[in-house]
């Protein structure tokens, strides 16, 4: 064994846990389910996880490559001067009970509207899946459709209260221009994105 590299590896670590308790003091090295989580320009982020030692796992997050290790290290962790950062929780259970848990959980923060950073619905036994199957039900694409919606609704008022909208006289006989016209019609008419077209 390489002492030297040892003990290294053992003092990065110890400042590694110091970095999470900074964040959230309550930590333990219990078995149990942690939860990673951030939010920034109204998006919020999750990551669910389980380990027999949460304070030990979390600490290899740091100097890691999985999807979750890589967004560690891109936005840092919470502080004051940091508050995009990952914040961490974490409730102690038993391994027996962990696979159920960590699925329950992500299950739970899906449907909570966060956009998850686990690649499958958790556990490491039976069950696991891709988690798209657990994608929540309102996600980024409904909320695009519902702005493209309030936008029309809000134009065709206008239009229809203040302006008067043709093809100029110059373009009357013009396809191009009559094409464009029936496009911009169908652009602020909120029932082509109801249907959806114009996605």
């Amino acid at each position: 064994m390489d002492y030297k590299n040892y003990k290294q590896r053992l003092a990065i670590e110890s400042n590694n846990k110091k970095r999470w308790l900074a964040v959230n003091p309550n930590l333990t090295d219990h078995s149990g389910i942690y939860f990673l989580t951030r939010e920034e320009d109204g998006f919020k982020y999750a990551y669910i996880g389980q380990a027999k030692h949460i304070l030990s796992r979390l600490a290899q997050h740091l100097v890691g490559f999985q999807r979750v290790d890589l967004s560690l290290k891109a936005h840092g962790l919470y502080s004051e001067d940091n508050p995009t950062g990952w914040k961490v929780g974490s409730k102690d259970y038993p391994i027996t009970e962990l696979d159920e848990k960590e699925q329950y959980y992500i299950k739970q923060y899906a449907n909570a509207g966060y956009q998850l950073r686990n690649l499958t619905s958790g556990s490491q036994g039976t069950g696991k899946a891709k988690i798209d199957e657990y994608k929540p039900a309102k996600g980024y694409r409904d909320g695009i459709k519902q702005g493209k919606i309030n936008l029309a609704r809000q134009l065709s008022d206008i239009i229809n209260k203040h302006l008067v909208v043709t093809v100029r006289p110059d373009k009357a006989n013009n396809k191009v221009s009559i094409k464009q016209y029936e496009k911009f019609k169908e652009l602020i008419d909120e029932e082509t994105y109801k249907d959806g077209e114009n996605e």
